[in-house]
């Protein structure tokens, strides 16, 4: 029996000790610390946190304006370029071909100009004599004019069809560094809709910018 009681005051005395432990460890834990520092005057910066994209100051994507198939690249990526420059060249069998048939219409037109300008001189002499009447001359100074019209035509149509065989060399519009090739050798590109992009150069790589979006309530307070 005293054996027993001496068991139960020993584990009552432990779990006293544990208590006790557990409670002046959480006192230690919650008490307040005090900190001293000298006043000082100062001034209170406010910080506005943005991030954005990094480009070049002046950036330009040179395209096509004609359609075609990429035959030959001659700049690459962090190449330096020249303004007039040519970077790239388009197959020109097409346009070429195009040029050669503008050249065959003007021909035409100009044979029917000089056909309907012999008949106009006929009929103009033949009327002065009163020998063709009024309708006939008419007719005759229709044609020739129509005929100078459709020369006319014809030129325009040559030069637009030099100026597309010119388009099919791509040159640089400014200097800088090719930071962007988006065609390779053989590839198609089609200028139906909207131009597509074939390089991107940058002007100067030492001017930088960055372009970040900054919050409504933010911006009232950026100053220079």
């Amino acid at each position: 029996m005293k054996k027993t009681i001496w068991i139960i005051g020993a584990v009552v005395l432990v779990v006293l000790c544990i208590v006790a432990w557990l409670w002046f460890r959480k006192n230690e834990a919650g008490a307040t610390g005090w900190k001293t520092a000298i006043l000082e005057q100062g001034d209170i910066k406010v910080t506005v946190t943005a991030t954005g994209t990094l480009n070049a100051v002046t950036t330009v994507q040179v395209g096509t304006q004609v359609s075609g198939i990429i035959s030959k690249i001659l700049v690459d990526f962090n190449d330096v370029v020249k303004e007039g420059q040519v970077i790239a060249i388009l197959d020109t069998t097409y346009l070429a071909q195009a040029v050669e048939d503008a050249e065959a219409s003007l021909q035409r037109a100009e044979i029917q100009v000089n056909q309907t300008k012999r008949e106009y001189d006929r009929n103009k002499q033949l009327y002065d004599q009163r020998v063709i009447a009024q309708a006939d001359f008419d007719e005759a100074l229709s044609n020739y004019e129509t005929a100078v019209s459709s020369a006319r035509s014809a030129i325009s149509a040559l030069k637009r069809a030099r100026i597309n065989l010119r388009y099919a060399t791509i040159i640089a519009p400014i200097s800088g560094v090719v930071v962007s090739r988006a065609v390779d050798v053989g590839q198609t590109v089609a200028a139906s809709f909207s131009t597509p992009t074939l390089f991107t150069i940058a002007n100067d790589l030492t001017k930088m910018q960055v372009q970040a979006s900054i919050d409504e309530a933010d911006i009232g307070k950026i100053q220079v």
